[in-house]
């Protein structure tokens, strides 16, 4: 039997440690926090904007199902 073998996997500790160690490089220990910020803050935005939609959908399914179940059934006509 073989077993499966994942072609990418989440990173663990020495990994993390790694790409911090690079961002601090790349951009320097002032400007992390406000990196991180504006991600958290652009994340919520996107939260926000997910909702939003969702909702938007689900008032159109409503108002589509009840649009259905009011319409008047036409009755069957019998041909000659």
């Amino acid at each position: 039997m073989s077993s499966l073998v994942p072609l990418f996997m989440l990173p663990g500790g020495p990994e993390l440690l790694i790409v911090f160690f690079i961002a601090i490089l790349l951009f320097g220990s002032t400007k992390l926090p406000g990196l991180a910020r504006a991600a958290g803050e652009s994340m919520g935005e996107f939260e926000k904007g997910r909702t939003a939609v969702e909702h938007e959908l689900e008032e159109m399914r409503t108002a589509a199902r009840e649009s259905a179940d009011s319409e008047p059934e036409e009755p069957e006509r019998i041909a000659d």
